[in-house]
Order: C-alpha cells, then sequence, then structure tokens
C-alpha cells in the first residue's frame, strides 16, 4: 500500500471512529487503526477513548493503542483502568482489564507499573499472571527491586519512586 492509499485508509477509519452510529463499525475502525501502526492514530484514539460508552468500542480502542505501540497511549489507559477498578464492589470487566494489561505489555511503559501493582495480589490467577508478565516485560529484575525495598515500601511506592 503506497503512502497516499494509506494515508486515505487512515482518515477514513478514523472519520468513522468519531461520526459511525454503529458501535460495530467504529469497534472495527480502531482495530484496522490497530494494524496499521500509524502513530499518528494515538492522540485521536485517546481522545476517542474518553468520549466512547461502548464497551467493544473501547476494547478495541485500548487494544489498537497496544497495537500501535506507542508510550503516549499509556496515560490514557491508565485512566481507564483506573475508572475500571474505582468500584471494587461493582466487580472488574475482567475482559477490559486483559486488553489494558496487554496493551501496556506492548508499550512498554514504566509508568503503568504503579497501577497495575495492584493486581499482583489479585485473586484471579489469570489477572495476576497477566500482570506479572507485564511486569516482565516492562522491568525484567522487578521481583529484586520488590525484595530489595519491600521492607521500607509498597509496591506502588516502589515504581512510583522510579519514574
Amino acid at each position: 500500500m503506497d503512502w497516499q492509499a494509506k494515508n486515505a485508509k487512515f482518515n477514513q477509519l478514523i472519520k468513522q471512529i468519531f461520526h459511525d452510529n454503529e458501535p460495530e463499525n467504529r469497534a472495527k475502525a480502531a482495530r484496522q487503526l490497530g494494524f496499521l501502526k500509524d502513530g499518528r492514530a494515538v492522540n485521536l484514539l485517546c481522545r476517542a477513548l474518553k468520549t466512547e460508552n461502548e464497551a467493544l468500542v473501547i476494547n478495541r480502542i485500548i487494544e489498537a493503542l497496544g497495537l500501535i505501540g506507542d508510550g503516549r497511549a499509556t496515560l490514557g489507559i491508565i485512566e481507564k483502568l483506573n475508572e475500571e477498578t474505582k468500584n471494587p464492589e461493582i466487580g472488574y470487566d475482567k475482559l477490559r482489564l486483559t486488553y489494558i494489561l496487554e496493551s501496556l505489555k506492548r508499550i512498554k511503559d514504566k509508568r503503568a507499573l504503579p497501577a497495575i501493582s495492584i493486581f499482583l495480589n489479585t485473586s484471579d490467577d489469570r489477572l495476576k499472571i497477566l500482570t506479572q508478565q507485564v511486569f516482565d516485560a516492562i522491568e525484567p529484575n522487578w521481583r529484586q527491586i520488590i525484595e530489595e525495598q519491600q521492607r521500607k515500601k509498597s509496591i506502588e511506592e516502589i515504581f512510583n519512586s522510579k519514574i
């Protein structure tokens, strides 16, 4: 695909994410933007992530941001994570958490570590293992850091101080 065709496709997908009335079409457009791996989409996808209400579309936007792998998406994804974990008594959307963790694993931004550290002690084995994989991808020697610092600080404090 030459750059003009890619640019036209990019513009069409962006327009679809913001203006299509069908959630399935918006979700499909978000996913295709992720496959394009065009960094120009990051800020626009983050903006769409803030305004979108449909769960399927939100998950696809998060997935697309992970596929692009740009660190500019980290804070937007963490904001969605914080919204998701704000009311633990309601329960977590495990599918959304999986998309979030997978995306953060691909982005490899250390700013994500404090936010996801709560899942290192979760009772859900699948989320715990995925969180460990994210930590391994971002900070390979995280277990040693925790062992050295655990007596003095909590996990969140350890990784907040490194940022």
